[in-house]
């Protein structure tokens, strides 16, 4: 997954970053309330900047494969998704560290963006499991997970300390090769359509 990647339909655009993104990143990562539930925080030029250097150096290494998320008709970067745990021998991958502009929450661009990867993910590489993960605080991000027809698989207990110290617990869900078929109707019949997105 060393390669860049362009995904896109009519709403939505999924590439890989890249320096030229950095004041859309800038732009769009403006906002406080989007690092409530991140280990990161993008509220400083020199954060996005790092954030930008880490994610095309570990997309050299193949430790991870960060995106930007792109509204198609204005042509503005609104977030960010990153294909993480990247474990080709086992024919599976981690969708994660998902952030998307304030005035984008409750539409149906992270819905499109997630239907992109996942249809990318069981259609072209031929993958046998998806995995998204979310902390046990983030009700928000459950119930999109949930929308979605993912399968909640457990809760790993004191999995991680947030950057304010705080313990968190992580909720795991994943979508699976056998399952892609039947959710992908779930989007194209429902979840795509719908404004009140992800």
């Amino acid at each position: 997954m060393q390669k860049k990647i362009t995904l896109d339909n009519e709403i939505v655009q999924v590439r890989t970053i890249q320096e030229e993104d950095f004041e859309g990143m800038l732009k769009a990562a403006m906002y406080p309330e989007i690092w409530e539930h991140m280990s990161v925080s993008l509220l400083t030029q020199e954060a996005v900047q790092t954030y930008i250097e880490n994610a095309i150096k570990e997309r050299q290494t193949n430790q991870s494969h960060t995106f930007v998320i792109v509204n198609k008709k204005t042509n503005e970067i609104i977030g960010s998704t990153s294909f993480l745990d990247i474990a080709e021998n086992h024919k599976r991958v981690e969708i994660g560290s998902t952030w998307i502009s304030p005035k984008y929450w409750r539409t149906n661009m992270n819905t499109n963006c997630k239907f992109l990867l996942l249809k990318y993910c069981f259609e072209e590489l031929q993958l046998n499991r998806v995995q998204i993960k979310t902390g046990h605080e983030n009700f928000r991000s459950q119930k999109a997970i949930e929308r979605l027809g993912a399968t909640k698989e457990g809760i790993l207990r004191n999995h991680m300390i947030r950057k304010e110290g705080k313990i968190r617990h992580t909720v795991m869900y994943s979508i699976i090769k056998e399952e892609w078929p039947v959710i992908k109707e779930r989007f194209i019949g429902r979840l795509l359509a719908n404004d009140q997105g992800m």
